[in-house]
């Protein structure tokens, strides 16, 4: 995408390739400077103006970023540093090593340095670790007129100025107020009697997680944070939530895939941490599965007696397994979405007991009729029909049951999905299977 304009560079054409990158968007040129060599990275990145330097920078992905700030000098760093909103330099600051945040702190200015150290205290995942001060705030005597003044003259360095925010001297917060209407208001309206004063908030140390279904459910593009005296010390941007959003997605099918959660991408990560983020898992579940070995080991003789029913386990687990799975997963995800709570439990289980029986049905008649065609036993056939009726409705249970009972007692519900559901679907399945082999077979 960039080689047109590379080559305008190498031909000492540099306004005619600015006015090229000036018809491109901030996100593409990134896309395309990732895909260079970092001499020519550098190259393109140069020419760039000012203001979009620092944006195509702060979409830039860490390692790149770092290539252009070994490559750059500090006059141009410090450019970049003081056009870069704070909050994209405190996500960068936090992910680069030591000798880069030294340099990136000194191309700072003062000010500067003391609001990077004062949101690095915030805890990980809280909403002051991602919020950003600059916004627009206004004062509730204004005027409608006198508050579109004040925002020609401070919008220009703010993150957004499509939300305003009431305060006084002390900044308490007092309400919000919308430049649309600001826009539809008389010049002399003040400011006290157009804004709203019902408006979402939160504290600077609630979860991000809880703020990325804020911003869901109300429908925000910003969310004002608050200290405990309700003062307003800074903003999130629906840009931020988005990034929040998914990288808890990200995380949660970590989880659910039995892995522990990893902050970098996958590409980006090494074999050896890859590893080690897969194998305490894999272990606890290798662990886990001796119980079903044990169970068959108990009901060897049974085995000996009919050694048809070898034939059928494997079929009944990774049914009792998928149907658990299927259950956790629409479970986990609605309580992602805060579309369940715990007090719904009885009606889920309610609910997936009258799916597991009209599932169950199906495949249990599917199965007998399977069987007592092919294997001429209907005695066989009804064991393993009644066998996996029952494992689809314990599996449903199970399924349903546990990502609530994991966050009531205050574990992440991602853990208990498929790789933890099948592990004690596959272990009461065979249980099931037996017994009920014992009981029909009499043996």
């Amino acid at each position: 995408m960039l080689s047109d304009i590379l080559y305008l560079i190498n031909n000492k054409k540099i306004q005619e390739a600015r006015d090229r990158l000036a018809d491109l968007q901030t996100y593409d040129i990134a896309e395309g400077l990732e895909a260079l060599d970092q001499h020519d990275l550098v190259k393109v990145f140069r020419v760039l103006p000012k203001d979009v330097a620092a944006d195509v920078f702060a979409y830039l992905s860490r390692d790149f970023q770092k290539s252009v700030i070994d490559s750059i000098t500090d006059r141009e760093l410090a450019e970049i540093m003081d056009e870069l909103f704070l909050d994209d330099t405190v996500d960068m600051i936090e992910e680069m090593p030591a000798n880069v945040v030294k340099r990136l702190l000194m191309s700072a200015d003062k000010e500067t340095r003391v609001l990077i150290n004062h949101f690095l205290q915030y805890p990980d995942d809280s909403a002051g670790s991602i919020m950003t001060i600059e916004f627009v705030d206004l004062r509730k005597d204004m005027t409608v007129e006198q508050s579109f003044e004040h925002i020609r003259q401070t919008g220009i360095d703010k993150e957004t100025v499509y939300t305003c925010y009431v305060t006084d001297d002390f900044r308490k917060l007092y309400g919000v107020v919308s430049v649309r209407t600001l826009l539809l208001s008389d010049p002399d309206d003040l400011i006290e009697a157009v804004m709203d004063t019902q408006f979402v908030y939160v504290k600077t140390h609630d979860d991000q997680e809880v703020i990325g279904r804020l911003f869901d459910r109300y429908d925000l593009l910003t969310i004002p944070v608050v200290d405990n005296e309700l003062r307003l010390v800074g903003i999130i941007t629906v840009d931020d939530a988005l990034d929040v959003i998914q990288e808890e997605n990200t995380e949660d099918f970590e989880k659910m895939a039995a892995m522990l959660p990893s902050d970098l991408p996958y590409l980006d990560t090494g074999v050896f941490v890859h590893a080690r983020r897969r194998i305490p898992w894999l272990l606890v579940l290798m662990v886990s599965a001796i119980l079903t070995g044990s169970i068959i080991t108990h009901y060897e003789d049974a085995l000996a007696v009919l050694p048809a029913l070898v034939a059928f386990i494997p079929m009944l687990m990774d049914t009792g397994g998928n149907s658990g799975s299927q259950a956790a997963t629409l479970v986990i995800r609605g309580m992602a979405l805060d579309q369940i709570k715990p007090r719904d439990l009885l009606r889920i289980i309610w609910k997936e007991i009258r799916v597991a029986v009209m599932v169950g049905a199906v495949l249990a008649v599917f199965n007998i009729a399977r069987i007592a065609l092919v294997n001429q036993s209907f005695v066989l056939a009804l064991t393993v029909g009644l066998s996996l009726y029952a494992t689809v409705i314990m599996a449903k249970l199970v399924g349903c049951m546990l990502p609530i009972v994991a966050q009531k007692i205050k574990i992440d519900p991602a853990i208990m999905a498929a790789p933890v559901i099948t592990t004690i679907v596959d272990a009461g399945s065979l249980v099931v299977y037996f017994l009920f082999a014992r009981l029909i077979l009499s043996i």
